[in-house]
């Protein structure tokens, strides 16, 4: 889940409502309860980034690359249990695992606000992370059972519509929760959100008994590579304490390069595995991901540490800042519905080079205008242009990386697209903390800044590539294998 602006976001805010009549009522309650599940869930990112700052002061001043972990730690988590969420969701059935979510959610976010130490909050994230993971799948399922298959596309298009709407108000929701009260509040905030749609879950819901028949599936595999990456980030994290050369820094990488080759030989061998390694071989699969890879370390790289930016070398209020972070995100919840009908026509291609030509010049905007200096219009101008690049983006990776997959392999590589978006985003994150270190006076900060611009402005140029020169031709509306 998730990142700012949720991964299975389709871009399609206001569908055409035609015999709606035909729609039974369930239907629409069940759309109404998970779609609260995803606005809650996508507004903690955007949320949480602009409370980095007060976390880092409450906690006694962490370093930069440790604060990362606040969110990082939610996406590897996600990324590991998220296609086995799946399979518990269809074994034991979809409202049960989704109102489980909910609740493990709810608690992992009361144990957020209560946090009396980074590593508790980081814990807790985790937590939230769990019943995140359940969620999702679960949700998607509940809402693609309520409706009838000619109406699947408006009920997705709205549920991925409250994401993007989350992301766009997060921002100054968030604000006003920091000022008012403190940064526990927004995850306090989650806690009547999920009692609501708890209790409504109970009542709407579709009762689905799950199927017992389900054989055995691989439950390590997934895991075992989430988990690896984890170990590879956390060795990014700290190298520059530990020493990239130290042992503790050479055997955390040898360690997640061991789970991540673990991962392979055992999704090669064993018979029910949870990825089926073979997916990789479908070409604009594996360049989706790659794609994937390359758009978090533009997007993610530098908008999560804007806010700590913006605060710490402006001095701006977290009202302002709040309000100013929020243009992106709206932008992309503007432009992401147009993206959505053009690629019915064009394809996905066209639009994710559109996309990293403005992401380039975003990223290029920032290194050329902003300084130490407080300036609004410079900032305004590369977030509208990051903003484009997010409602050409998000949406399209998922069109651009499924385009070839056959309906009945589609499942399963929806969830390892999501799982390796998820891992794509955490490794983002750490890689900008890391560059961004602890400079000390306003020069070194803004030279540590630059830096990740640099490598974000790097990362649209190679999606740039990739979809210019190197992803097959779509032949837009052909039917799927």
């Amino acid at each position: 889940m998730p990142p700012g602006y949720p991964p299975g976001f389709s871009g399609r805010v206001m569908p055409r409502l035609t015999n709606v009549q035909q729609v039974p009522r369930q239907a629409w309650l069940t759309l109404a309860v998970v779609s609260a599940a995803v606005f809650m869930v996508a507004m903690e990112v955007t949320v949480i980034a602009l409370a980095l700052p007060e976390i880092r002061d409450a906690f006694a001043g962490p370093t930069t690359s440790a604060l990362s972990w606040v969110i990082s730690a939610y996406s590897i988590v996600v990324a590991a249990l998220l296609l086995g969420s799946g399979w518990l969701a269809d074994r034991y059935g979809h409202r049960r695992i989704f109102r489980l979510g909910l609740t493990i959610f709810a608690l992992g976010s009361i144990a957020a606000g209560a946090s009396n130490s980074l590593a508790m909050l980081i814990a807790a994230r985790a937590l939230q992370a769990v019943g995140g993971s359940m969620q999702y799948p679960a949700g998607l399922a509940l809402l693609l059972s309520a409706f009838p298959p000619r109406r699947h596309q408006t009920a997705i298009g709205v549920w991925g519509a409250m994401g993007g709407l989350a992301a766009a108000v997060g921002p100054s929701l968030g604000a006003l929760l920091i000022v008012i009260f403190n940064w526990r509040a927004v995850f306090y905030v989650n806690v009547p959100v999920a009692t609501a749609a708890l209790v409504l879950s109970a009542r709407v819901l579709p009762r689905h008994p799950g199927d017992p028949s389900r054989g055995r599936v691989d439950m390590i595999g997934a895991p075992l590579a989430s988990f690896g990456v984890g170990a590879i980030i956390l060795g990014i994290v700290q190298g520059q304490q530990w020493g990239w050369a130290s042992r503790p820094s050479l055997a955390t990488f040898a360690l997640g390069t061991s789970m991540i080759i673990g991962f392979v030989v055992r999704s090669q061998h064993h018979p029910a595995p949870l990825f089926d390694l073979a997916l990789m071989r479908i070409r604009s699969y594996a360049l989706g991901n790659l794609g994937a890879l390359f758009f978090s370390l533009g997007f993610f790289a530098l908008l999560i540490p804007l806010p700590v930016f913006i605060q710490d070398l402006w001095g701006w209020s977290v009202i302002k800042t709040g309000l100013v972070y929020a243009v992106g995100p709206a932008v992309s919840f503007l432009v992401a519905p147009q993206a959505g009908r053009l690629a019915d026509r064009i394809g996905n291609a066209p639009l994710l080079i559109a996309g990293s030509i403005c992401g380039m010049g975003g990223t290029l905007w920032y290194l050329f205008t902003l300084t130490s200096q407080p300036a609004l219009g410079a900032l305004l101008v590369g977030s509208v242009l990051l903003g484009i690049a997010a409602g050409t983006g998000f949406s399209q990776l998922v069109g651009a990386t499924m385009h070839a997959v056959g309906s009945d392999r589609y499942a399963m590589a929806a969830a390892g697209r999501t799982t390796f978006f998820q891992l794509s985003v955490a490794f983002a994150i750490a890689v900008a903390f890391t560059l961004i270190g602890e400079p000390v006076g306003a020069d070194a900060t803004l030279s540590a800044y630059r830096s990740t611009w640099l490598l974000s402005g790097g990362a649209y140029a190679c999606n740039f590539v990739l979809f210019a020169f190197i992803y097959p031709r779509q032949k837009v509306g052909e039917p799927k294998a």
